[in-house]
Order: structure tokens, then sequence, then C-alpha cells
């Protein structure tokens, strides 16, 4: 099913060279701003060319359904890199590293050849961004950074769960980190973040970036996605919808140490739950799908382990491995009701919110009570939201299972979500407001 939103040739339309390793089919979280953004930007005056790597050169889950909701007639560069099997030998496996020449040669020739405006970069592939500077200094074209996560990680708590090299790889790639950020963000022109707190850490520590144009914009959402999928269903694999007496809550994400706060509130209302109110909460199973990066056959469970430790190993059921992303809207799709634990970071935005509040089910949110969720899902209405503060233990569980025992209580009396106010966080809407910080950069380059 081929996107809704075909482009057009208007030769009058600046052209931005969008830069995003990760691209269609390629299933990881950093390329979904620039897929969910790329039907709106002709109708702000921007005609994108994006430049990525091969699909096979990355290493990653593909779904090829995601290449369905590019708009047709969409110009994209694919470029190779050195072949990972080759690079691990020598200790590379960093994407934007293997496929740096590459990027750099081909954006050279589209921004000689298509008279580029603006380079933007949107991915967590942060061995790439350099390229903006280099092609600055070449060619005197602006470049914006989109920080969809920290580039240099200086909280501890949130480790993730895929950077488990060896202590001298951490070494070396955390020098290598610490010295790209400070000589890309020396020239960069213009600065998207998913948070706050991002742009205030970089302001701090580059003083030179509180004069230049910056956004705090989430992720924004696509209704296409459902209407996609509800077309053409996908399997599931994990559980039986719609079983009765079952009722399945489940979770499609990234796990983690830095959840285990969140995670252990979760377990402690379970097991709460499954004591005081056993008509309830005896038919409810967990699932948590997906929760590392790791490639395949990597991976390593940091759900389950929790909950065995806390008695619901029988109740809880991990599954490590990604899955493409519409069989993971499927789940949602299935489940009876969506549990979402947050990081302990403040910092921590979940770019994943946005599916759980279309998909319609109930929603149960557990998150540091600085995360942009929390003011996300209270404003609009969409679901069940407690809060936490760093290192809270006391009452947390208490809270949670209160709102667990509502939301059980009342399912399928769930009021509709309340559209309007979510409407300022559709793909549309935030596409424009990055429209608009590319105006400012350009603005200010007369």
């Amino acid at each position: 099913m081929p996107s809704e939103h075909p482009f057009e040739q208007v030769e009058s339309q600046r052209k931005l060279l969008v830069i995003s390793p990760h691209f269609p089919p390629v299933n990881t979280p950093d390329m979904h701003r620039v897929r969910i953004s790329l039907p709106h930007f002709c109708q702000h005056g921007w005609q994108p060319i994006v430049l990525a790597v091969a699909p096979d050169q990355v290493e990653g889950p593909l779904d090829p359904g995601l290449e369905d909701t590019l708009p047709e007639g969409l110009e994209v560069w694919r470029e190779n890199a050195l072949p990972i099997r080759w690079a691990r030998r020598f200790g590379v496996g960093n994407l934007g590293i293997r496929a740096f020449w590459w990027l750099y040669r081909r954006g050279c020739r589209l921004i000689e050849e298509q008279r580029v405006s603006l380079n933007y970069f949107s991915t967590t592939v942060f061995t790439a961004l350099p390229l903006g500077r280099l092609w600055k200094k070449r060619y005197g074209i602006p470049y914006v950074i989109d920080m969809q996560d920290p580039w240099i990680v200086e909280y501890r708590g949130s480790e993730h769960p895929s950077r488990r090299e060896g202590s001298w790889k951490r070494s070396l790639a955390a020098g290598l980190h610490r010295t790209l950020e400070p000589w890309t963000m020396a020239e960069v022109d213009g600065i998207l973040a998913v948070s706050e707190d991002y742009l205030d850490v970089l302001r701090h520590r580059y003083p030179r970036l509180c004069d230049v144009p910056a956004a705090t914009l989430p992720f924004g959402f696509s209704e296409a996605d459902f209407e996609l999928l509800r077309a053409e269903p996908r399997p599931n694999r994990f559980f039986s919808p719609r079983r009765n007496g079952v009722l399945n809550g489940v979770y499609v994400g990234r796990g983690g140490r830095d959840m285990e706060p969140a995670l252990r509130a979760i377990f402690g209302a379970f097991r709460k739950g499954l004591q005081q109110a056993p008509q309830l909460f005896g038919e409810v199973n967990l699932h948590f799908v997906g929760t590392d990066y790791a490639p395949p056959p990597g991976g390593t469970p940091t759900v389950a382990p929790v909950a065995e430790e806390m008695g619901l190993a029988g109740r809880v059921r991990e599954s490590v491995q990604r899955i493409p992303y519409f069989e993971a809207l499927q789940l949602l799709l299935d489940s009876d009701f969506l549990i979402v634990p947050g990081s302990d970071d403040p910092q921590y935005t979940a770019s994943k919110i946005y599916p759980y509040v279309l998909a319609g089910k109930p929603l149960l949110c557990v998150f540091h009570e600085r995360s942009s969720v929390v003011q996300l899902v209270r404003s609009t209405g969409c679901g069940r939201v407690v809060s936490f503060r760093s290192g809270e233990q006391d009452g947390l569980v208490e809270r949670l299972l209160g709102e667990w025992t509502k939301l059980l209580e009342s399912l399928g009396e769930e009021p509709p979500v309340r559209s309007g106010k979510l409407a300022r966080y559709s793909g549309g809407e935030l596409t424009r407001s990055q429209c608009q910080l590319f105006a400012d950069v350009l603005a200010r380059q007369t």
C-alpha cells in the first residue's frame, strides 16, 4: 500500500538532505521521526532527499512493510559500508564508522548536483554527525542535528542494554565520542531534541549553543500506520488474543537496568494484586517483547530475572529479540491492556508512546515525574500514569496497585482518547515545527 502523499517535483522548493543511516526497511527507533515527517516536508517548501546505508549493511531487524509508508517518488540514496564480518575482526562494529566514507562521498555529489540548502541529521548513529561540519567547511551548507538520545552519556543509571562491549572497547568508544561531539557542536547551526534536558546539558557544555536556533519536539504519530495494519494484519507469535478468562498485558520495547525501579513497582503491585484481588489479577499475564537491541542470536533478559526474583515467573514472559514494526503494532492491538515502564533517568522520553496511545487500549504508564510522557498522558487523558521520583519506593507500589485495579475494573469502559489534544503531536504538526526551525537557521545565514 503506497503512501497517500506522493511527491511532486517543485523547482521552487529548497532541497533538504536528510541523513538517516537507519532507514526502512531497517526497523530501528531512530528512523521514525524521519519516516513520519517525510510525507509533510513538501507542504512547507522542502524537497527531501534521504541519504541512508544499504539495509544489508545494517545490523538490525528488517520490516519490508515500513517501505509501504514512504511517499511515492521519494529520492533515497542507500550507500555501502565496510562489511560487518570483516570490520568486527578489527573491533569495529559502529555503522557510522563503517559507512563514513561512502556517506561523505555521496553527500558531496548530492550537494553539488542538487544544490542542497540544508543538511538534517536525524539519527542515533552519532559517528555520522561530523559529516555535517565537513560538508559545511567544503560547501558552506548549514546543518541541523536531531538529538534523540544523549551523544555523551553521563547518567550512569541509564546504561543501555546493548552497551556490553569489553571495557577497552567502551573506553575507546567513549574517547571517540568525547572528541567528536565538541568538534561537531562547534559549528552546528540548529538543534532539535526530544527532551528539554538534552538541550540544557548541551548548552551548559557548549555555551555557543545558547545562541543557536533550537526546539524541543517529541516524536510524532502517524495514524496511517494503523490504517495499513488493519488492512493487512500481522501474525501474533506470542499469545492468543481474546482467549476466554485470560487478560494479556503487553509492553513492546527495550528493557535495561534503568527500568528496574519501574519494573519492581509493577511486579510488586502485581504480586499484591494477586494476593488482595485474585478475581481481578488472577488471569493476568504480562508480555515483554523486544527488550534487547542486540542482533540475533544475542540478547540478555532484563525483565524476566526481576519477575522471577519476585515470584512471578509463571506470570511474566520476556522475549529479548526485537520484532518487525508492524508485528509490534499488532501485539498492541491484540492486547487487553498496555503497560509501559519508564527509565529512572529524568531525561528519558519514550518515543514509542504514541503507538500505545493510538492502539486505543487501556494504558498504564510508570514513569519518572520529570518525563514528558507524564504530562502527555495526563493532558490528553489517553491513559493512566503513575509517576515516581528518583529513589522513591515508599507508596509507589500502593499507588500503582490502585491505578491498575481501576483499569482492570473498567476494561471495556475506558473513555475514548481526546484526539483534539493529541493533534499537536501529529506527524504533520511536528514536521511544521521542524521546518520552522530550518527557516530560522537559514535566516541567520544571510
